[in-house]
């Protein structure tokens, strides 16, 4: 019983040590997705994605990068882009860009990852969503298929994402003046965004302290030190698994603190929030059945290609494939972090507390 109880303790204490590392910059990736809400019109996205060239490919995936939606989240977003005359690449690009990373999963990856992954992340991240948009585009064109016109039929009546636990758009008017703007963007970041990403986030830290506590560097030694079988395990848990990009980044860290390789946590951070069973289905209504299927391989074949360049990149930089984040560990947090945490704690709270006379 004492060994029960021991161990649940440890977990809890690692738990609430990658909270304190994180908190801050969660909230500071939070509050810059207010900012982006109130400030980049509503109709910005689609504005600039219709057709199917090559430069709306590149513009739906450097779009994508700062919007902090998860791969469920992103499925209305893609929905409307398609309504509004979007090619299906560039329908694919912002698919994969956008739950991949965001403002708020950067800002984690920095306190929980080193600088040079921050970096690497979603510069990735961005080639990938141009590889799938410019896959399936080509793919489209040869195979005969033009893009559906838009229609209800075409836009199966706008998918009905809502049911998991997804981030979904509600059309208010425009506030007008900057600092009703303001206050929107940020109901909307630490209300309706938190409500989506919140749970999961947590779930991700408890997962770390888990990890942290169970995971034994002889097991990953033991079982995952080639480098390319733990990248392949890696996407085989990872593609199936539904985790938002932010989630995602403290079990990449705790993995990495056990010494499994830079590369390896890099295709966990790009393939788990890109992809997820639930999301998968809805993505082949979205763009085909055959679009999908270039959707999916171009990040398994991109994620694992790319974990094979960040470990050389690590090795010739002199890191250490295993134990690469211990350089770069940051210290345990002071004041400023207690009170992130017990803020982040309290908001997460508030925002998943059912809304009292709020009807769906």
């Amino acid at each position: 019983m004492n060994t029960v109880i021991d161990a649940c303790i440890a977990v809890l204490l690692a738990t609430w040590n990658v909270l304190l590392e994180s908190a801050p910059f969660v909230l500071l990736g939070f509050f810059v997705a207010g900012l982006l809400k109130a400030f980049l019109p509503d109709d910005f996205v689609a504005r600039h994605l219709g057709g199917g060239s090559i430069a709306s490919i590149f513009k739906a995936a450097a779009m994508g990068i700062p919007i902090p939606l998860c791969s469920c989240g992103v499925l209305p977003a893609a929905a409307g882009l398609k309504k509004q005359g979007a090619g299906k690449g560039a329908i694919t690009s912002f698919l994969i860009s956008t739950p991949e990373t965001g403002v708020d999963s950067i800002a984690v990856s920095y306190a929980l990852l080193d600088p040079l992954m921050t970096v690497i992340r979603p510069v990735v991240a961005f080639f990938t969503a141009v590889a799938a948009g410019i896959a399936v585009a080509f793919t489209e064109k040869h195979s005969g298929a033009g893009i559906p016109e838009a229609g209800p039929d075409s836009m199966m009546e706008q998918p009905d994402t809502c049911t998991s636990s997804c981030c979904c758009s509600h059309h208010e008017p425009e506030p007008a003046g900057p600092g009703k703007k303001f206050m929107k963007g940020m109901r909307f970041a630490f209300g309706d965004l938190l409500k989506d990403i919140g749970g999961w986030l947590f779930f991700g830290i408890l997962l770390a302290g888990v990890i942290s506590v169970f995971l034994s560097p002889e097991i990953v030694n033991r079982y995952l030190s080639n480098e390319y079988l733990s990248m392949l395990v890696m996407l085989a848990i990872s593609v199936p698994l539904y985790v938002c990009a932010t989630a995602s980044t403290p079990i990449a860290a705790a993995l990495a603190l056990k010494g499994i390789s830079p590369g390896a946590a890099l295709v966990f951070l790009l393939a788990g929030p890109a992809t997820n069973a639930a999301a998968i289905t809805v993505i082949a209504k979205l763009i085909g059945k055959r679009a999908t299927v270039v959707y999916v391989a171009v990040i398994v074949v991109m994620s694992f290609l790319a974990g094979i360049g960040v470990n050389a990149l690590y090795a010739s930089l002199g890191i250490g494939i295993t134990g690469w984040l211990s350089a770069s560990a940051h210290e345990d947090g002071g004041p400023l972090s207690v009170v992130s945490a017990l803020v982040l704690f309290v908001l997460v709270v508030k925002a998943m507390l059912p809304v009292k006379g709020h009807v769906h």
